[in-house]
């Protein structure tokens, strides 16, 4: 669905896709207008108060103006929902309506301005539920305006072409002779376009530091999107709907053709484990990479007792843990770990809460019941995880004894480096395996933190050759395939049916589960 053109410009967003924002905000628009005729006909012929008359029209021109609203999303919504992905046809005149709901934004913005002049001027001596509603009239239409500014920012391509050009067939020499003028004008056009998305970054995390690590990350994610979205007329929805699609035919192929055929051993397993004791280990492991969510996974998994069991101890003084617990200042994380994981304190060697960007939080334990040193790394709970994820150029990883490239993510790739150096160089494995030296190493994570498991596991190898990993969800396109077939034989993924994120060409063992 090719985007659309509006103000001379092609946007980032297509003719099809105001129908859910056009009915959201057509169904507090109405809300809207019903409350403000209760008001009037409360107040109908009873203006006696300070500025009575300036309340009268403001009430009267409200209405007006939200019953125009109102008419011009029906209509919005109701065109964009015609016609279908490949037939735009009927959906030619959004554009003529979209210009219309511009129209209407500019006696809004008036009628904003006149409602908080009565409210700051005229309201004395009026009633308080009055003037308590005018205000929040006023605030909601300034809010509205506020995500709308945003809302252009976001879909508004400066650089959209309004007639894209298909390059036609050109003799040889025209094209040699302007080969390097095009090159040029390329290359321009993309580093606008980098900039552009590198400013939509850093405005959606403004609440982050604008310091050189962000600044970095918003660059490295703006060049990935910038390219991807900068030479085609693709528009978000565009790629949900192929994916939707995608599903659609992969349940198709999968009904009509006859099943695969099961194995009963994990190609990762040690020889002599069948595949439900892998199972078992990998339910095992789970408990701990779900655990280093900390308290907001444990109040999701026990809604009604979790608030009650963790209120006594983050009000607990727990100086003396925090020679192992860092970033955790009221202690309910490592409270929620102890209480998923069954462990004691005694149990944990390193524990860290410490969120940045390519710097995720994760914990060292010792889990007697299987005799391992567990490495457990959180996934994506923060803005700085997102970033993390969002920065998936690939980055050159050598490992020692592996033919072939090696490239990963390089979020997970800088965040595995980053736990890797904590592991070594500060030496918290070196201290785990002087408590239970017999013990094996494990590393555990779910999305975010099983990529970059996988990537520590890797990392981690060589020095460890009995280490084994369990990843839950990893992110697809993680490893190229000389590290995809490197990490086989010691990193086990699982898969929950068809889960969207760990779908990928990587060629690590995945135990596809049923959903």
């Amino acid at each position: 669905m090719p985007g659309m053109v509006v103000f001379g410009r092609r946007w980032g967003i297509a003719s099809d896709d105001l129908v859910f924002p056009g009915s959201f905000e057509l169904f507090v628009r109405v809300l809207w207008w019903i409350g403000t005729m209760i008001l009037f006909t409360y107040h109908k012929g009873n203006f006696d108060c300070n500025g009575g008359g300036v309340l009268h029209t403001f009430l009267v021109g409200l209405m007006v103006v939200l019953a125009l609203i109102i008419l011009s999303l029906c209509a919005t919504v109701y065109v964009s929902a015609q016609g279908t992905i490949t037939n735009p046809g009927p959906r030619r005149s959004i554009p003529a309506l979209i210009y219309l709901r511009a129209i209407l934004y500019i006696p809004e913005l008036v009628w904003a301005c006149l409602g908080a002049m009565w409210v700051s001027e005229d309201s004395k001596g009026c009633d308080p539920a009055t003037v308590g509603a005018v205000i929040s009239a006023v605030i909601a239409s300034w809010i509205i305006l506020l995500f709308t500014g945003l809302g252009v920012v976001f879909v508004f391509d400066p650089l959209g072409n309004p007639h894209p050009q298909h390059s036609a067939m050109e003799p040889l020499g025209v094209r040699d002779q302007q080969s390097t003028e095009g090159t040029q004008f390329l290359s321009t056009a993309r580093s606008l376009a980098v900039k552009v998305w590198e400013s939509r970054l850093r405005l959606l995390c403004c609440c982050l530091p604008q310091d050189e690590s962000h600044r970095a990350a918003f660059s490295s994610i703006a060049q990935l999107v910038g390219g991807f979205f900068s030479d085609t007329d693709l528009v978000p929805s565009d790629i949900a709907a192929g994916l939707a699609l995608l599903h659609q035919e992969q349940d198709k192929m999968e009904q009509s053709r006859d099943p695969d055929i099961m194995v009963d051993h994990s190609p990762s397993s040690p020889i002599g484990e069948d595949l439900e004791t892998e199972l078992e280990k990998a339910a095992h492991c789970m408990q701990f990479a779900a655990a280093a969510y900390g308290w907001p996974m444990y109040i999701y998994s026990n809604p009604l007792t979790g608030p009650c069991k963790l209120s006594g101890d983050c009000c607990r003084s727990r100086e003396a843990e925090y020679d192992i617990v860092g970033g955790d200042h009221l202690g309910c994380h490592f409270s929620s770990i102890l209480q998923s994981t069954g462990l004691q304190y005694r149990d944990f060697i390193y524990v860290s809460f410490h969120n940045q960007i390519y710097e995720i939080p994760f914990y060292v334990a010792l889990d007697h019941k299987r005799e391992a040193v567990l490495v457990a790394v959180r996934g994506t709970l923060s803005l700085k995880d997102v970033l993390t994820d969002l920065s998936a150029e690939c980055e050159n990883l050598p490992i020692e004894g592996v033919l072939g490239s090696c490239y990963a993510h390089k979020g997970m790739c800088q965040a595995a480096g980053y736990i890797y150096k904590k592991l070594v160089n500060d030496g918290i494995l070196n201290q785990a395996f002087t408590i239970a030296p017999e013990y094996k190493l494990v590393i555990t994570g779910h999305s975010l933190g099983a990529g970059t498991a996988s990537l520590l596991a890797i990392l981690l190898r060589n020095s460890f050759p009995t280490l084994q990993c369990y990843s839950f969800s990893p992110p697809g396109g993680l490893l190229s395939k000389a590290l995809a077939d490197y990490s086989k034989d010691f990193v086990v993924s699982v898969v929950l049916g068809k889960d969207l994120v760990p779908r990928d060409p990587d060629r690590r063992t995945h135990l596809c589960l049923p959903s």
